[in-house]
């Protein structure tokens, strides 16, 4: 089946069964590959993106919930260059250890702060459900009220 996606600002058609996993169409189809593959079961949340700003699963999301006028965001499409208030905290706190998690979490980090300007560590526990192996959620927290001082509001694309 044929789907229309509006992906970081721009229109894309693609071809695949209506029940295949957003994750696999962002990556496979369109070659956006900072979005990851995790668990599959939206537990993890490394494939996290944004769907009209909200925080979503991709890999549990089919293609076919998707409607054609709704914008998906990507890593790739939060900001070109790198400076989005949450990808700036990530650096400067060196946050990531492995980093394959990172780019689910910067994206559920920049879907907290777009609904909340000043976050708690509640807040913060509450929303950001990612699971990082190595275990960096203390500099996650401290990010995240970072970006919160530094940039207000995230910005989506």
């Amino acid at each position: 089946m044929a789907f229309t996606l509006r992906i970081n600002g721009t229109e894309r058609s693609v071809e695949a069964e209506p029940d295949t996993p957003l994750l696999w169409v962002l990556r496979e189809q369109i070659g956006l590959t900072g979005t990851k593959y995790g668990c599959g079961i939206a537990q993890c949340g490394a494939c996290t993106v944004h769907i009209d700003g909200v925080a979503t699963r991709s890999c549990a999301m089919p293609v076919s919930a998707i409607g054609p006028e709704q914008q998906i965001v990507t890593i790739e499409g939060l900001s070109p260059d790198g400076s989005h208030p949450v990808q700036k905290a990530w650096v400067a706190l060196d946050v990531p250890q492995c980093g394959y998690c990172q780019s689910g979490m910067i994206m559920a980090a920049a879907a907290l702060l777009q609904q909340n300007r000043n976050p708690t560590d509640d807040d913060i526990s509450g929303e950001i459900t990612n699971i990082c192996r190595c275990g960096t959620y203390n500099r996650v927290r401290a990010a995240i009220r970072q970006a919160a001082a530094d940039g207000g509001p995230a910005r989506n694309g």
